[in-house]
């Protein structure tokens, strides 16, 4: 059994939770795409309701090759998380190589409009597909 890796980071008083997972079904090693799914979990821990503005990711392959994404909210929607409350989505990213990370930021405003930047904190895409090699 596979063992689920989270990783979170917190900035701001807003916790960001991802969880990365393989979608064998949807891969094709033979053809070189390889396809994760992430959910992600965003907890408001401040004193005042925030908005997700923007979101900004940087994905690299096993090859080191970077790919950067900026966009207006997350899955179509700039959501409004009031203190205490969460926000959960899940997306998706295809790579040509069988690992890689990603890591980014998202743009969120404060009770008073004010922007301020949240840490999505890097995560591992592995796949069963890694060589591994032992030492």
């Amino acid at each position: 059994m596979d063992t689920v890796m989270s990783y979170e980071a917190t900035t701001h008083a807003i916790v960001v939770e991802v969880t990365p997972f393989f979608l064998d079904d949807e891969s094709d090693p033979e053809d070189h795409r390889y396809v994760w799914a992430y959910q992600v979990r965003i907890e408001n821990q401040r004193g005042g309701t925030v908005q997700l503005l923007r979101r900004s990711w940087r994905i690299t392959d096993a090859l080191g090759r970077t790919h950067e994404i900026d966009g207006d909210g997350v899955v179509g929607e700039q959501p409004m998380i009031a203190p205490g409350d969460c926000f959960e989505y899940t997306s998706g990213a295809p790579l040509a190589t069988p690992s890689g990370l990603m890591q980014g930021s998202y743009t969120m405003a404060d009770h008073d409009g004010r922007p301020f930047e949240v840490t999505i904190p890097a995560f591992s895409l592995d796949s069963p597909y890694e060589a591994r090699l032992v030492n």
